[in-house]
């Protein structure tokens, strides 16, 4: 088991901070991250060089690959005056990273996603204490449903269930938690 990384604010600081202001968060990652026009290297990286399946347009699989890039996103954020940056998590679920055969590695997608934006954060709240930075963990829909078939000759066919859903957010919301994103006692 890896060591949890912890939130640096006091309880009550976000709480306390809404009844001062309006709190900003962050814009659209997926959006930042076609900025940076990213090939199938950037994806594999050293680490999945020879993964089977393609890999490019796995935007949090950039969290390990390539963290310098999303570690430049959220900076980018904060310097607009972002108070709040979510994690590189959005589709880092067991669902979603199977159309890359990736299922085995969601829990470290969450938990180095949650640090790298904890550090961006601590950073900029370390340069400037008066206005303290938050991390929120992103959890996205599964390119699955629970609501519509996958075969329109079978409307009670699915090819997810509930319980497979719960245990993969499950799964994602403590990495992040366990990664240092801020959690609502703050």
């Amino acid at each position: 088991m890896t060591e949890k990384t912890t939130s640096p604010h006091p309880v009550g600081l976000f709480e306390r901070l809404l009844d001062e202001r309006v709190l900003v968060i962050d814009g659209a990652m997926g959006t930042m991250v076609q900025t940076h026009r990213l090939g199938e290297a950037d994806f594999r990286g050293e680490r999945f060089r020879d993964h089977p399946s393609d890999l490019a347009g796995d935007n949090e699989l950039l969290s390990l690959t390539r963290p310098d890039v999303i570690e430049g996103i959220h900076a980018a954020f904060l310097e607009a005056g972002a108070d709040i940056i979510e994690t590189n998590t959005f589709g880092a679920n067991a669902v979603a990273q199977s159309d890359y055969s990736l299922e085995s590695i969601c829990r470290e997608l969450n938990l180095e996603s949650a640090r790298l934006a904890r550090r961006v954060a601590d950073r900029f709240t370390a340069a400037d204490p008066d206005k303290p930075r938050f991390v929120a963990g992103a959890i996205g829909p599964t390119p699955k449903t629970l609501s519509i078939s996958p075969d329109v000759n079978d409307p009670a066919a699915r090819n997810l269930t509930f319980d497979e859903l719960v245990r993969v957010y499950r799964e994602a919301a403590a990495a992040l938690m366990d990664g240092g994103v801020d959690t609502s006692k703050y």
